[in-house]
């Protein structure tokens, strides 16, 4: 809502501006009138909005015609006052005043005006049948008062309309002609609708409206009202109540009949509480709440984000398979401007058979756009609504921003639950199926994913200890002179070279004397596509030379080459160097490091799907 507003009183010679504004303010009328009244300001404490006002008053006599533009360009609603027995000072309005305001408003963003009918005590008779046809010719006209600055007739009435006509404009909301809402109105009414729908049976229940009511006005609903409120839906339309719930269609009656009856407030107060502006956009205070992230830290979801992210997933997962058809997720980003989620997403996380994305999918591409780009994820909460539903100040109560990776290093512990792996190597080495044998997937099936709908990420889950933690692959692209701060900053790096090509090798090796040789980054070896015949590399040393030389762990063989899903044990092996970077140099020579990591993983990854399944039953 607005900070203040600025209501400008304009109309021809002694028609009773300056008299209305000294009313208000003496509640009597004044013996003697000065030209021009100055201006004055309303505190917030005496207003009905609790919004500051300020009325400035215009006069031919003491302004030129440069102060009377200056002051249109100012205010955010202009009042035309004329006097009722005064019939030119009516004629005015629409030869002289209304095309000089429309003149000098940008006409994107007009001013909303007022007529105002004064000396309404000096006639028996009224204005109206006269303003009537003005005020439907002219769509920024929002009322007409008729009233009386001698006796105070609707004087404090007067300002409250102008007042409501800025904070609770009629324009962006409806269309008097055809007598509806507008197409904006209906898509903002229409995604509040799918937000508060929380089982996504297209219809609002007693408790989801009692939630709604309470959510936008702060208080409940009583029984009696929420069913005198469905009867004048049932009454007026045959499809506006399914159920004993409000449909969408009834949700939109309802508000239409609000501003129809001049209740526009009830209207926006529901629209300002969802986070839409004058202009029924999603401000961009609601969409991206002030986050504070210093250097060399993450951010991660939390606990609660999970929960609501886990809820949104139930109430679009209609046929309980655990996994979101592509019909499904259209419709759970029905609430969103714009498809976020491109073809590549199938790629970055698990999927089922038909390639659709599991549970554990979805909840892995919340994490990674999360700790990529926490500010989008931010802005995904807030079409979906978690800081409404979850009663939070905004969504940023969903993130955790983590400490500072140096004080982890210090301390040999980390609270983080996300561990980023960077996976470089030559052109060919075999980098993609190492990313794509994390999310389960054999040679065979990632033949066939189509080249433009290819990921430089994956991420899922492994156990380390049997702690559930993310691991995000980044596949770098291999361009060795143009390495980024951004393709080197990580928690464990993935070297890979091809045993079957005699340079892919040299790359892995430069890089690392490069950049990571003094770096405190654990670095792994990776000898792909071992199914093949190993070549001797073209360079000075073997790659299990050149590891021992380095005291980095021996070349780990891998390929994804096989029938079944690929082994798991090398993803695990990498979280857990994440984890423990301090142990990673220490325990090189142990190898027991690496059994406890990979059994306690296994029994974890078998305990947790198995707790999995019983949740799954529950839901």
């Amino acid at each position: 809502m607005r900070k203040d507003v600025r209501i400008l009183l304009v109309g021809e010679p002694k028609v009773g501006k300056t008299s209305l504004i000294m009313s208000l303010v003496s509640e009597e009328f004044p013996d003697e009138v000065p030209l021009r009244a100055e201006e004055i300001t309303i505190p917030a404490d005496v207003t009905p909005e609790r919004v500051p006002t300020h009325i400035v008053d215009y006069s031919e006599a003491e302004q030129s015609d440069e102060q009377l533009y200056q002051e249109i360009s100012k205010a955010n609603v202009i009042c035309i006052v004329y006097s009722v027995n005064n019939k030119k000072s009516i004629e005015k309005v629409t030869s002289h005043w209304i095309p000089l305001i429309n003149d000098r408003t940008d006409k994107d963003s007009r001013v909303p005006l007022i007529l105002v009918g004064n000396k309404s005590d000096l006639v028996e008779h009224s204005s109206m049948e006269t303003i009537l046809p003005i005020m439907n010719q002219y769509q920024d006209i929002e009322t007409c008062v008729e009233c009386s600055a001698k006796n105070l007739k609707n004087i404090s009435e007067l300002f409250y309309y102008a007042q409501k006509a800025v904070l609770h404009p009629t324009g962006p909301l409806y269309c008097p002609e055809e007598k509806e809402l507008k197409p904006s109105c209906i898509k903002a009414l229409t995604r509040i609708f799918k937000v508060s729908d929380l089982d996504n049976d297209g219809v609002l229940n007693d408790t989801e409206l009692n939630f709604f009511q309470k959510t936008c006005f702060n208080t409940p609903l009583a029984p009696q009202a929420l069913e005198d409120v469905k009867n004048v839906v049932r009454r007026n339309m045959t499809d506006g109540v399914k159920d004993n719930g409000l449909t969408l269609k009834g949700f939109l009656f309802l508000h239409t009949l609000f501003i129809q009856r001049g209740r526009h407030e009830t209207t926006w107060t529901v629209l300002r509480r969802f986070g839409y502006d004058d202009d029924l956009e999603l401000t961009q205070e609601y969409l991206f709440p002030l986050l504070k992230v210093p250097g060399d830290c993450t951010t991660e979801l939390n606990h609660n984000a999970y929960l609501f992210l886990q809820s949104v997933f139930d109430k679009h997962d209609k046929d309980r398979d655990c996994a979101l058809s592509p019909d499904e997720v259209k419709d759970l980003f029905k609430v969103f401007p714009y498809m976020p989620w491109g073809p590549d997403v199938n790629n970055t996380v698990c999927t089922n058979d038909q390639g659709w994305i599991t549970y554990q999918g979805y909840l892995s591409q919340w994490t990674l756009t999360t700790y990529l780009d926490v500010q989008r994820s931010l802005e995904y909460l807030g079409y979906l609504g978690y800081s409404i539903i979850y009663e939070q100040e905004s969504q940023a109560a969903a993130i955790t921003v983590t400490r500072n990776k140096r004080i982890d290093l210090q301390k040999k512990q980390t609270q983080r639950s996300v561990f980023r792996c960077n996976v470089l190597g030559a052109r060919g080495s075999g980098k993609s199926g190492f990313l794509q044998a994390f999310l389960g997937r054999n040679l065979q099936r990632q033949r066939r994913i189509r080249e433009d709908h290819k990921s430089l990420y994956a991420i899922s889950t492994t156990y380390v200890y049997g702690q559930e933690k993310y691991l995000l692959l980044h596949e770098v692209m291999p361009d060795f002179d143009f390495l980024s701060e951004a393709d080197l900053a990580c928690d464990v790096v993935c070297l890979v070279y091809d045993i079957n090509s005699p340079r892919s090798f040299e790359y892995c090796a430069k890089v690392y004397k490069q950049y990571f040789i003094d770096s405190k980054t654990p670095c792994v070896v990776i000898a792909a596509k071992s199914d093949l015949h190993e070549v001797r590399q073209h360079y000075s040393l073997s790659p299990h030379e050149f590891c021992r030389k380095h005291k980095l762990h021996p070349p780990q063989p891998f390929t994804c080459n096989m029938t079944e899903t690929p082994n798991k044990d090398i993803y695990t092996r990498l979280t857990t160097m994440a984890m423990y970077p301090h142990m990673a140099q220490a325990d090189l020579k142990n190898s027991t490091f690496w059994l406890r990591a990979s059994v306690g993983a296994t029994v974890f990854a078998v305990l947790g799907f198995a707790m999995y399944r019983a949740l799954l039953k529950q839901r």
